[in-house]
């Protein structure tokens, strides 16, 4: 395929003409038509084609096909349908009425080609471009972001069975290319151990039984992995995906003891950010957040959020399950920043406030990062009677602190926490804390240790916002200011409700992300057409019983 340029000029009149006269309201995708004009053009997306070969059908069109399709939840099938017989998106696309269209499977290739060239964030940025050109979106203001558990296409499933499963899958590919060899070379008894799924036939039930068929399957997997390093195996199946995971997993899983296959101990099994979880999307990672477990991906929305203009997301970030929400604050900023839409105040969670972001971000970018800091998890925060780290006084230029009973210590050391932030450590020696007569309040030290209170500090500037932030959280002007996050969860609820957001439609993280870059933009779609048609915002909603409840 090769790309033959063409612009698109104009709605046809006959096309215009009938469909308007089909839609006198309107609809979503003749008004997108009419307010943003040509969004996409195929000089665009001139990099994803060769320049020889038969002509392609237009990517600008293909990119608007594939908007409205998770627009309105279509399959490939239903989206090029739609192209061939509706005319509200012959008016969006500028196609004539008799135009046939292009069979479904091009869309299947368009976003592989998205993909191959990191293309696909050009599709979110091109609307929100021409947002800004009609006075719809601009930077400053306010903004907000959270994050939401994404579940891989591949179905969840327990230990055993995703051992069976590897193995199955490896042979299965190596069936595929190479049947001849397999036939040869498998024992017999593996047809009638692996040729079905393992989950449809009767597993063991006893532990014991279990760990055996474990082993078992970990020692035929081994055994496959030999034979297809032999010299006389076709080389290109050591090279197959499936044969590449079969072996990622054994590493994670299995061990080989005085020549019997045994299977790690949990302790022993690589971390959740690189242990393989499905052997049908290796990209997705296990995770649990407030008890809830699933296997996939993050995705992290960011929008405005001004009452006088429309909340769009304009940033969209997929990561895999793993990744900490705090790690994407830097890359968010400097996303928005290279577009010109930086917010001046950013409201997060918890999950993405710490006080060095908050630091960062001032600095960085002149962001106000607007987010409830942790408390303190000390004993001495928690006992009213205790004498918490606020309790004392901090000399910065003198590398100096003192206790609220005016001992002061000079035993001050920069140091890096187990996270690998900087720390300042500062300790009182015992001989100074023994003697207080408010030891049992401030530490728990035996009266043999040698170390009194310790006192951990962050640099200057984050131990400074951790102050002012603590004490800002309880003014009622922190909590009005704050209660505007509130309604990124709605966008996340919208998302997942009426666009799929939290199930992976493809395998992979890079069809992930570009899941989610279509999805943002379509949401962004009916946020656009909603306020075009001065749709009030949905409030939230309030039971009977709610309702009922006395003023004051």
């Amino acid at each position: 395929m090769s790309l033959h340029a063409r612009k698109i000029d104009g709605v046809p009149e006959e096309t215009a003409r009938v469909a308007r006269a089909a839609f006198p309201k309107g609809s979503l995708a003749i008004r997108i038509g009419d307010e943003l004009g040509q969004l996409f053009s195929d000089a665009d997306f001139a990099g994803l084609y060769p320049s020889r070969g038969k002509p392609a059908w237009s990517p600008g069109r293909l990119a608007l096909v594939s908007v409205m399709q998770f627009a309105e939840g279509l399959s490939d099938r239903q989206a090029a349908d739609a192209v061939r017989g509706r005319l509200d998106w012959k008016y969006l696309l500028g196609l004539e009425l008799a135009d046939p269209g292009f069979d479904h499977s091009v869309l299947t290739e368009f976003r592989d080609r998205l993909i191959a060239a990191d293309a696909w964030i050009s599709l979110l940025d091109r609307v929100l471009e021409a947002a800004v050109e009609r006075g719809l979106l601009k930077a400053g203001g306010r903004a907000r972001t959270d994050s939401t558990i994404v579940l891989s296409a591949a179905r969840q499933i327990n230990g055993l069975v995703r051992l069976g499963k590897t193995l199955r899958a490896a042979l299965n590919s190596v069936a595929a290319r190479e049947p001849e060899w397999l036939t040869h070379w498998a024992p017999s008894d593996w047809f009638d151990r692996y040729a079905i799924r393992l989950e449809d036939t009767r597993l063991p039930k006893g532990k014991a039984k279990q760990t055996e068929l474990i082993e078992q399957i970990g020692a035929d997997g081994l055994m496959l992995l030999a034979a297809l390093h032999e010299l006389n195996a076709p080389a290109p199946l050591r090279l197959l995906d499936r044969v590449q995971s079969l072996r990622q997993m054994w590493i994670q899983q299995y061990f080989v003891d005085d020549g019997q296959v045994r299977r790690r101990d949990l302790k022993d099994r690589p971390p959740g950010a690189e242990r393989l979880v499905t052997p049908y999307d290796t990209d997705a990672r296990g995770s649990v957040k407030r008890g809830i477990f699933w296997d996939g991906y993050k995705v992290h929305l960011t929008e405005t959020c001004e009452p006088d203009s429309p909340n769009l997301i304009t940033h969209v970030a997929t990561t895999d399950s793993t990744v900490q929400d705090v790690r994407m604050v830097a890359p968010i900023h400097a996303h928005l920043a290279q577009r010109d839409l930086l917010p001046g105040r950013h409201l997060v969670d918890a999950g993405y406030a710490t006080a060095r972001e908050v630091v960062t971000a001032r600095r960085d970018h002149k962001i106000e990062l607007v987010g409830p800091i942790l408390a303190s998890t000390s004993w001495q925060t928690k006992d009213a009677e205790g004498f918490s780290q606020a309790d004392f006084t901090i000399d910065w230029d003198n590398r100096r602190v003192t206790c609220p009973n005016g001992k002061t210590t000079t035993n001050w050391r920069e140091d890096c926490s187990q996270q690998g932030a900087s720390v300042v450590r500062a300790r009182f020696p015992m001989g100074m804390c023994r003697p207080c007569k408010d030891r049992e309040q401030c530490t728990r030290a035996g009266a043999t240790a040698t170390i009194g209170r310790r006192i951990t500090l962050r640099p200057q500037a984050e131990q400074k916002v951790i102050q002012q932030a603590r004490a800002h959280e309880d003014t009622q002007q922190w909590k009005e200011e704050y209660a505007h996050r509130a309604g990124v969860e709605g966008t996340i609820s919208q998302g997942v409700r009426a666009f799929g957001l939290r199930r992976c439609r493809y395998n992979g993280l890079a069809k992930a992300r570009l899941q989610h870059q279509l999805t943002a933009t379509a949401m962004n779609f009916h946020r656009l057409n909603a306020w075009w048609t001065d749709v009030p915002r949905a409030r939230t909603r309030t039971s009977h019983l709610a309702a009922l409840r006395p003023a004051g």
